[in-house]
């Protein structure tokens, strides 16, 4: 499993480029994640799992190796988080819905999103294109979205939310959040896609921090490797002259 999840990073890497620039050119806001907050990457997947997941499996995950990294015991995740009673710790965080039921409801089957954070090149992407759906009745769910225009998703955040109208003047557009149509405030709103995308942000590669935190022992070890291999050759070069 590990090194599909290699292979499919590496493949995922080559591709972001096109794949970001030929979708949408909408400027995205900054976020900073931060995978040694757990609690974010807590509230994170607990966002992921009671929003997302029904339609949005993460089939390169599985809930064992989550709740470890999170620092979540495996019997709070089982009774919490994970809604099959037939699913066990070591199972891959994986749906129920069919390609056929996703493509009548939606026209195309929901992506799953293991792999999307670093295929989109990073969180901003999701972070900004969750904070970007506004009202749209021309739409089969009545929502449009400015970072992907004409996006089949429903807004399954409306709730927290609220419902946001697109103004435009003078060529420029802008979203006005309708006031008291959300359950949380614009602040407790921010705060929950930042979780959402850090928590994406995660799983898009769990071994991060392993593997920054091994790469500097390799540089370490090539800077004093070094003093050694330069020694020698002086010594080599000194029968040259």
């Amino acid at each position: 499993m590990r090194a599909v999840r290699v292979a499919l990073l590496t493949f995922a890497a080559l591709i972001s480029v096109t794949v970001s620039a030929a979708e949408s050119v909408f400027p995205l806001q900054e976020m900073t994640p931060d995978l040694d907050d757990k609690a974010s990457l807590q509230r994170g997947a607990r966002t992921y799992m009671n929003y997302c997941l029904g339609c949005h499996s993460l089939k390169y995950q599985r809930y064992e190796r989550t709740a470890n990294d999170l620092g979540i015991p495996h019997d709070l995740i089982l009774e919490h988080l994970v809604f099959d009673p037939d699913t066990r710790i070591g199972g891959l965080i994986e749906n129920s819905m069919s390609e056929e039921s996703a493509k009548v409801w939606f026209g195309a089957v929901p992506p799953d999103l293991t792999l999307y954070t670093s295929l989109k090149g990073g969180p901003d992407y999701i972070y900004t294109y969750l904070k970007s759906f506004y009202s749209d009745p021309d739409r089969p769910f009545g929502m449009n979205n400015q970072v992907f225009e004409n996006v089949g998703m429903p807004h399954v955040l409306l709730d927290l939310q609220g419902i946001q109208k697109k103004v435009c003047e003078n060529d420029s557009c802008s979203l006005e959040l309708t006031v008291g149509s959300g359950s949380q405030t614009a602040e407790e709103y921010d705060q929950t896609v930042y979780d959402l995308s850090n928590f994406l942000y995660y799983i898009s590669e769990p071994t991060r921090q392993e593997r920054e935190r091994l790469g500097v022992y390799v540089l370490l070890f090539l800077a004093f490797f070094f003093v050694f291999t330069y020694l020698l050759g002086r010594e080599y070069t000194k029968e040259f002259h």
